[in-house]
């Protein structure tokens, strides 16, 4: 359920659980402009800079970061990218949002975007992209304390809100404020409307500078702060600590399917020059070449790890469809129907607590309408994912190829990487002769199942290949179903073949999983075999589309099409993203192992590596993107 909210006589909203109302009754404008934005030195403290870092305690409706996007969207001094995070354990719905924040007509156009991405806010990390990921809003989902303690963002400015002191002291208690100096930088400014005794001697204490500012009526005096400890603040031991933030600068990216495109696209939007290098002579030459796709969160009653790191993903993935692509012919957030057999039920089973919540906006049992829909008896076991869909991934990365930044080179394969003159020394890629083929401080590994070679087979990298049966409609034909199906395979039943949609419509059904072999293109006999496999599986999957295509199957050379890549994979189907080895090879990363869950992953996996490469927020929960780390391989 969403946090409930009253509605006081003059519009303002109020907080039946903190029995307090969510800004000044002057108006949250003029607070968030007066006591945070200016509080903090803002614009001009961000003038010129790369990025700048914001933390927020208490995020509310919002109106704090419509505030703090505005002015930023309206300096022509502004940062490159501004990142705002802002802690919020009890998030209102999304038509509460829209009515809080619309009332301001200046603000009105971003709350509106704002509103559009406000669904699935269950308990962990959120990342909501907008301006073409220029700004970031990283939403941490529960008690503030203990998320910053998880996360621990390093923050240019902190913007300390919250409902009073008296009504909810928890958020300003003396364990909580020092997860947030443990959060800032030496210089760090923090602003706030209390001027508490207890608040003031607790950040006094932590290390902060702390001031009297003159206040918003009716206050009389708001708190600014500079976090300039007397000592040397410290930090934990870590076993594996991470590689100092680098800034922008001249990278080369190996792979020109969708991880390598997403990762070039996150690093070129932060300002690094981009060399992509891939051995096809076009784009998306490999796995990423695929038709069409299939992107949708992963479910277990646990809720395991691999579920929360889907949801990241589809979020992510559906985010940058909406930015870049155009729906119904690129891609289309349909909604898919993952089915499962009867003994299957139970794994595939939804956590108890989303009987009644945001989990619902992710994932939920099938009902019998939207069975009779794919022409399934009511009561087949299923789940239903509202904000799953089917993507052309080539279109995905082209557009992301596109952004400035980056240049591409193809028909240009790297056999090796080596430093240029040994330790510390820039990174070479070379061809099969020697030749230097690029040169950069950092290179990033993003070749699929060719990154084996280039990692010296130190990991358990596999390859593994799949075929999928295309066939297309004859004019006038009905889809075989309204929405893709999931399961053992995935049917993806309707997308155009060409650009403009005008062209014949498809469908696509697979993949074989095909371990041990590796070569392209498979035998006539293989592609036959994988026909039959994937009939196999419709028929498991969708009968009516399976008997509807039944004579296609039984002579495929004349109806259908095979089409076959190689895979990456690890033994846990989780990929891997981060440093190879920072301290024996500073300057080299990876972006591998995508599976068969590059379209759900991908682009979330190409902005945990630029935040990871220059000490920035996190996109996902600090824990997940532990579980994704190059480490986990050197224990094995």
């Amino acid at each position: 359920m969403s946090e409930p909210v009253d509605w006081l006589p003059d519009g303002t909203p109020y907080s039946p659980r903190f029995g307090d109302r969510y800004h000044s009754e002057n108006g949250g404008l003029t607070q968030a402009r007066q006591v945070f934005l200016r509080g903090c030195g803002l614009p001009q403290a961000w003038a010129g800079q790369a990025q700048w870092h914001i933390l927020e305690t208490g995020f509310g409706f919002g109106l704090n970061f419509l505030v703090t996007w505005a002015a930023w969207k309206a300096d022509p001094a502004r940062c490159m990218l501004l990142h705002f995070v802002s802690t919020e354990a009890w998030p209102v719905g999304a038509d509460d949002l829209l009515r809080a924040t619309t009332v301001h007509p200046e603000l009105a156009p971003l709350a509106r975007e704002l509103h559009a991405q406000w669904w699935g806010l269950l308990p962990g990390v959120h990342r909501l992209s907008f301006e073409g990921g220029r700004v970031l809003l990283t939403l941490y989902v529960g008690d503030t304390q203990a998320m910053l303690r998880q996360q621990m963002p390093t923050v240019d400015a902190v913007y300390l809100d919250g409902f009073s002191p008296q009504r909810n002291p928890e958020i300003w208690d003396t364990h909580t404020l020092k997860a947030v100096a443990r959060c800032c930088r030496r210089g760090t400014r923090l602003a706030t409307w209390t001027i508490a005794r207890a608040v003031r001697d607790a950040l006094a204490q932590l290390g902060f500078e702390v001031t009297r500012a003159p206040g918003v009526p009716p206050k009389r005096d708001n708190l600014h702060a500079i976090f300039n400890p007397r000592w040397e603040p410290r930090t934990a031991p870590q076993a594996h600590p991470e590689p100092e933030p680098r800034p922008p600068g001249d990278c080369i990216v190996i792979g020109g399917g969708v991880a390598g495109a997403a990762c070039a696209a996150s690093l070129a939007r932060r300002g690094w020059r981009v060399q992509l290098r891939d051995q096809a002579e076009a784009p998306a030459a490999g796995a990423s070449g695929l038709p069409a796709g299939v992107f949708a969160p992963h479910v277990s009653p646990d809720d395991s790890l691999l579920s929360r790191l889907s949801r990241s993903g589809v979020r992510a993935t559906l985010t940058q469809a909406r930015a870049l692509l155009r729906e119904g012919l690129d891609f289309g957030q349909t909604g898919v129907l993952e089915r499962h057999a009867a003994d299957k039920a139970r794994n595939k089973a939804l956590p108890a607590s989303w009987a009644d919540g945001p989990g619902a906006d992710w994932s939920q049992p099938a009902q019998d309408a939207t069975l009779a829909q794919a022409q399934l008896p009511a009561g087949t076991p299923a789940n239903w994912h509202p904000r799953a869909g089917w993507l052309r991934p080539a279109r995905m990365v082209g557009q992301l190829l596109a952004q400035p930044g980056i240049t591409w080179r193809g028909s240009c394969r790297v056999s090796r990487l080596q430093r240029k003159d040994g330790p510390g020394t820039p990174w070479e890629a070379l061809d099969s002769m020697g030749q230097v083929l690029a040169e950069a401080p950092v290179v990033v590994i993003a070749a699929g199942a060719d990154s084996r070679t280039l990692l010296a087979n130190e990991w358990p990298l596999q390859a593994l290949r799949g075929q999928v049966s295309v066939g297309t409609y004859a004019a006038g034909d009905a889809p075989l179903a309204p929405f893709p199906i999931n399961g053992n395979g995935n049917l993806v039943p309707d997308f155009p073949l060409s650009g403009d949609g005008n062209g014949p419509r498809a469908w696509i059904m697979g993949s074989t999983f095909e371990r041990g072999l590796t070569a392209l293109p498979p035998t006539p006999a293989e592609q036959l075999e994988a026909h039959a496999n994937n009939f196999a599986k419709m028929q498991g999957l969708l009968p009516p589309a399976a008997e509807r295509l039944q004579a296609d199957f039984a002579a495929p050379a004349s109806h259908l099409r095979t089409w076959a890549a190689v895979r990456c994979t690890l033994h846990d189907r989780l990929p891997v993203v981060g440093p190879v080895d920072a301290a024996a090879l500073p300057g080299l990363w990876a972006c591998t192992a995508m599976g068969a869950r590059g379209l759900t992953l991908s682009i979330l996996c190409g902005e945990l590596l630029a935040a990871r490469m220059q000490g920035e927020p996190l996109p996902l929960d600090a824990r997940l993107a532990k579980a994704l780390g190059a480490e986990r391989l050197a224990k094995m």
